[in-house]
């Protein structure tokens, strides 16, 4: 079992959306693009025309009309690295296809392996020829676990949205693997490897399984993000547009289960005393500088005010590492979950900045993001349109660390989005379809430009990923119809921090013994900067400048500490190499089929029957066509994990269907059996019948309807008699 450590500050990559960055010069000599992949040619695409929700299907060789807006592949969260993998979602293209997709990139060999899942692009409320931008689809990989999580195509579905209720059963769609399936080989990385509901598909209806309308109904913008801990969480909207809610899971790696909601905000809110309207946000949560923050503007259930959509900017973060409690304003002052007054957390009022006080003349959407730098320093972007004046302002709002106000500057050229690397502030957007990059210092408004491309390919939007000082950057080309290019670009950006000192200089790698007693447990540990450093396991030293690996370790918890020489500086970790799993589990036989459960293993399990192998497979539970005396052989991976057996002995299950009856049973019985003879006692012992029955088609028939009601023991005679209960009412 392998399991990635790292200091606390190494997991944060910052949950948001930049515009695309390509180079056709160097501007600036540290900033370089590395690669170029093209992913696919076929992401969907709408390039139709925005259409009502009356709209008529025009038919599948027709541009793909919208309803809200033209993108829905490369939009969303739909990228993430993981190890040397970059795994990006998307849609089908064109019109007729419509799959979800996973690509999985892998940055060494430069190799793809792509996953079509059956479900396909509903549309706006089910309707499929109208295209529907909401229905994004989210990603999340597991550095714990290894598990892959996917969210998609959702827009505040349930039982009566749409109205026909043809999503009342299909209103949340959830994927997600089997453990370690992020680094399978590219020819093992395949649809199976996906865990499957109770009907045989692979969207689930809850994050636990099972159906659980009211805490997944009505749900909208999936998005996942990772805290320093290496635990993903999840959050959503849940309602609607000015009367909306977040909620948020997070996810055990050690139980494969998801926690219970916690509700950042409510529906209803004007039900609350003192609260006027309902409302909702717009905005983001993110895990930055150790702590989950919220940022958004609010869309309030006034429809007389000046602002015809959005006001205001709002912000907080948690003291807790959960975000279920410890919840403060940008003041300090402590607030509990759920919010019901967004004014508590307000920062500004973009409104403020544009003269018209005319109804529904102020609009606030896009264009707004934040980040927090290492040093504290929080910067939020936003943009304001006066539709009376024709008048647009870009703004800046940030506040230095230490400072207790924040400052609005005007001065400001604008962007999509903002990111931090440790303490520098980057705004990257697109400028005639290319790249411009702008870098300041945290906590002040000093934004140069770096880079700006002025040839090459040109793209109509994406979505970046950053990690390690790369940036990957996932595009759609700026082609025409509705299956159009899709590429990856990998950028560094020359923000991987070189201070051997940095609290995330190092990512440590464990992995567990294999067998029981063999003392095989592993370390692997790399360092960003190129230094001399020095660990100490089990009185060994080891010297090394950029990575060691260190074997023959026993399973237990290590507490290690890495020395930086000459800097009289040392990096401390607590690291569990785990001991080796044995296969074990459950095989349970009803009618002609074994149940397999397993419990524990290393997959994949090779399934024999009869001294004959059957298959292969990652799922840890799984069904088995049987016959009386067949030998099921179940192995994991490792053969020093030891096996299940079984052989099926189909009359130890035998069944009377149905039971209670008013006289009638049915008894299944194997198909090689062509006669049986059986006894039938009252309850007081008396033998009432005592023949031999045919066998038909696997069953025979038991008629009791001249006996009275009560209950019944039938005395099936075979080598081992089995005995049936039986109760006629």
């Amino acid at each position: 079992m392998k399991k990635k450590y790292v200091q606390r500050k190494v997991w944060k990559s910052t949950m948001l959306t930049l515009l695309f960055l390509i180079f056709t010069s160097v501007v600036n000599a540290q900033v370089v693009l590395e690669d170029e992949i093209k992913i696919t040619d076929i992401g969907l695409h709408f390039d139709g025309s925005k259409v009502g929700s009356t709209a008529t299907n025009t038919g599948d060789t027709a541009p793909y009309d919208y309803f809200f807006g033209k993108n829905i592949s490369a939009h969303g969260d739909c990228i993430k690295t993981y190890g040397d993998y970059v795994f990006m979602t998307w849609y089908q293209g064109g019109k007729e296809k419509r799959h979800v997709m996973l690509t999985r990139y892998n940055t060494v060999t430069g190799s793809m392996a792509t996953i079509e899942f059956p479900h396909r692009h509903t549309g706006y409320q089910n309707m499929y020829w109208i295209g529907e931008s909401h229905n994004t689809n989210a990603i999340a990989v597991s550095p714990i676990d290894g598990t892959i999580h996917m969210l998609y195509d959702m827009h505040a579905y349930s039982k009566d949205r749409p109205s026909n209720g043809s999503l009342s059963n299909d209103y949340f769609r959830y994927s997600y693997s089997v453990k370690n399936a992020a680094s399978l080989p590219d020819a093992d990385f395949t649809l199976d490897k996906f865990v499957k509901n109770n009907t045989g598909g692979y969207k689930h209806l809850s994050l636990n399984g099972g159906e659980d309308y009211s805490n997944f109904a009505a749900l909208t913008y999936p998005q996942f993000f990772l805290n320093d801990a290496g635990d993903i969480f999840m959050y959503m909207r849940e309602g609607g547009n000015n009367n909306g809610a977040y909620k948020f899971s997070k996810y055990d790696a050690n139980t494969s289960t998801w926690s219970s909601f916690t509700h950042f905000n409510v529906l209803n809110a004007k039900n609350q005393p003192g609260i006027s309207y309902n409302w909702g946000l717009y905005g983001n949560m993110k895990y930055v500088n150790g702590k989950i923050r919220i940022g958004f503007q609010r869309r309030l259930s006034n429809n007389t005010d000046k602002f015809q959509y959005q006001n205001g900017v709002y912000y907080a973060y948690s003291d807790s590492q959960d975000g279920s409690n410890s919840w403060k304003n940008y003041s300090g002052a402590s607030f509990s979950l759920p919010l019901y007054d967004a004014d508590f957390i307000k920062v500004m009022e973009p409104g403020d900045y544009v003269e018209t006080t005319q109804e529904d003349q102020v609009y606030i959407v896009s264009d707004f993001d934040w980040t927090v730098t290492n040093h504290g320093d929080v910067h939020i972007i936003s943009k304001v349109r006066d539709l009376e004046n024709n008048v647009t302002k870009y703004l800046h709002t940030y506040k230095p660390a230490g400072e207790t106000d924040f400052i609005t500057s005007e001065d400001f050229a604008g962007g999509t989005s903002i990111y931090t690397a440790g303490n520098s502030v980057y705004i990257i957007g697109l400028k005639n379809d290319r790249v411009f990059i702008q870098k300041a210092e945290g906590g002040t408004n000093n934004f140069e430009t770096i880079y700006q491309a002025n040839s090459g390919r040109v793209f109509d939007h994406g979505r970046v990923h950053i990690a390690n000082g790369k940036l990957y950057y996932y595009l759609m080309e700026k082609k025409s119809g509705n299956a159009q290019p899709l590429y990856l670009q990998i950028i560094d950006l020359d923000i991987v921090p070189k201070d051997p000192t940095a609290p995330n200089n190092f990512v440590i790698e464990s992995i567990g013994e294999t067998c029981a007693e063999m003392n095989n447990g592993k370390l692997i540990i790399k360092g960003i900067a190129t230094h001399d450093y020095k660990v100490s396991i089990d009185g060994k030293d080891y010297e090394f400048e950029n990575d060691v690996t260190i074997e023959g370790l026993s399973p237990r918890v290590y507490d290690l500490c890495i020395d930086v020489v000459g800097e009289d500086y040392k990096h401390c970790y607590e690291i569990n190499i785990a001991e080796a799993e044995t296969l074990s589990g459950k095989i349970n036989v009803s009618k002609k089929s074994a149940m397999v459960s397993l419990a524990s293993g290393k997959a994949p399990y090779t399934i024999i029957k009869n001294d004959k192998k059957l298959f292969e497979t990652y799922q840890s539970d799984f069904l088995i066509d049987v016959n009386h005396g067949d030998k099921i052989l179940i192995k994991s991976k490792e053969a020093c994990q030891g096996k299940l057996l079984k052989t099926i002995n189909l009359f130890e299950n035998i069944k009377a269907y149905p039971n209670p009856s008013n006289g009638r049973f049915e008894l299944y019985i194997p198909n090689d059996i062509k006669t049986i003879n059986l006894e039938v006692y009252s309850i007081q012992s008396q033998l009432i019948i005592s023949k031999n029955i045919a066998v038909n088609a696997g069953k025979i028939q038991l008629n009791l309807a001249d006996k009275p009601n009560g209950i019944y023991v039938v005395k099936i005679n075979v080598n081992k008699p089995v005995f049936v209960k039986l109760v006629k009412k």
